[in-house]
């Protein structure tokens, strides 16, 4: 058998925990597979004292970077967090001494994921991130290895399970946004600042990186439209539900004949589609290509065993000395993908508004869609909600056929004008196949 695979450690938190424990349990079998033990022989952190058991003859740093640069290893790996800081100062220090890199962090690698990648070439070392998206779901290697015979169209997911377990949470029990974010800071799904995830903001970290393997194109998170869940209500679920659809909060990434378009916020899914039910804290991802038509990976998309399983997977890849680039292509063969501004998305809409309770008042916003070249699908009127109609309002919802992004904004803009609509509308994307 092959000499140990050392493996230094810097974070021992919840991610960090998780793997050591799990080497420990799985160390026979692990060698079995790999041709060597694998074993943790240095750790980093902020002390001594948060090394639980199994490290006790762990070499110890207080600070990644060192461990990165002193410590006797043959791998770092980084379950630190954020974007820039120890865990990316440690990275760039492992990758420049060629020290493979498996890290977590979906953050470091949406913001300095092409650095890295570049500073691993020229060092001879590798760049692996499996557990960065969708937690044990080995979505990363199903794009960079498992399709590479194939061209893919499109990646759509649920990447973020807080926003998946409040909106499922509003619909199974009719409870309102602020009640299920409550709730899920409680269970420790969001944490006391949730809007990095309900504001969309780790979803898109996660499409900018499925977007560069998918399309072999640069990692560009600047070019990601977000929009959060913070706006859905339980009208908007029940209008989703009697319309045939569930509202999950989305990630695409899309090659058009105008670019790549990438894209976060709330969307109507079909009930008969996977993404839909999914509900939750898992995660879901589908995979469009030309040769295996959809393919949809399901699975926990966070906690501390889910995300040490692909860190683990990593490791096994790097023991057996199966490491593929980062990206799935050399750096220097990623090509500058097009942006694709959100105007110029094209697809079906879901309105709500509330319009002025007189004769005329819709036929005068349907005019305006019209003006604008769209065409609706369906328009429903309901008079349930008599509060509104007491304030001389009535909510109704409008379906449109597929049109852009650009002409509903607008159309809208000019009903605000014409004063029939009282506020801003309601406004989300419908998915069809």
């Amino acid at each position: 058998m092959a000499k140990p695979l050392r493996v230094g450690l810097a974070g021992v938190g919840t991610v960090g925990g998780a793997l050591v424990r799990l080497l420990q349990r799985r160390r026979e079998d692990l060698a079995a597979r790999t041709g060597r033990d694998i074993a943790v022989v240095a750790v980093s952190a902020l002390s001594r004292g948060e090394c639980g058991p199994g490290l006790e003859q762990a070499a110890f740093y207080n600070d990644a970077k060192a461990l990165a640069a002193e410590g006797d290893i043959d791998v770092f790996v980084e379950a630190i967090g954020g974007s820039d800081g120890p865990a990316y100062a440690g990275a760039r220090v492992a990758l420049s001494r060629g020290l493979p890199l498996v890290t977590s962090n979906k953050a470091m690698i949406a913001a300095h994921g092409l650095e890295l990648a570049a500073l691993a070439e020229a060092n001879g070392a590798s760049l692996s991130f499996e557990a960065a998206v969708g937690g044990g779901i080995p979505v990363i290697k199903t794009l960079r290895e498992g399709l590479a015979g194939n061209d893919v169209r499109r990646v759509s997911g649920i990447l973020n399970g807080t926003c998946n377990y409040i909106l499922s949470r509003m619909e199974s029990e009719g409870l309102p946004f602020d009640a299920c974010l409550a709730e899920a800071q409680k269970l420790g799904y969001a944490e006391a600042d949730p809007t990095f995830d309900i504001g969309g903001f780790d979803t898109a970290h996660k499409l900018a990186i499925l977007a560069s393997l998918a399309f072999g194109v640069k990692i560009d998170a600047d070019a990601i439209s977000v929009e959060g869940i913070q706006s859905i209500t339980l009208a908007d679920l029940a209008a989703a539900d009697e319309l045939g659809y569930r509202i999950k909060l989305l990630g695409v990434a899309e090659r058009t004949a105008k670019g790549v378009e990438q894209r976060v916020h709330p969307t109507m899914v079909a009930k008969s589609e996977p993404l839909a039910q999914t509900m939750g804290v898992l995660n879901a991802v589908t995979i469009d290509a030309d040769a295996i038509g959809s393919l949809t990976l399901v699975g926990p998309g966070a906690g501390g065993d889910a995300t040490a399983s692909a860190v683990a997977a990593d490791i096994c890849d790097i023991a057996r000395g199966d490491v593929a680039p980062a990206f799935g292509r050399p750096i220097g063969a990623l090509e500058d993908g097009e942006r694709v501004p959100m105007q110029r998305h094209e697809g079906g809409y879901y309105v709500r508004m509330s319009v002025v309770d007189r004769p005329g008042s819709v036929a005068v916003f349907a005019k305006r869609m019209g003006e604008r070249g769209i065409s609706l699908e369906a328009i429903m009127q309901k008079r349930s909600d008599m509060s509104a109609s007491a304030s001389g309002f009535v909510p109704v919802v409008l379906i449109t056929k597929a049109t852009t992004e650009a002409s509903i904004r607008e159309a809208l803009e000019l009903a605000l004008a014409d004063g029939v609509v009282r506020e801003k509308p309601q406004v989300i994307r419908i998915e069809r196949a």
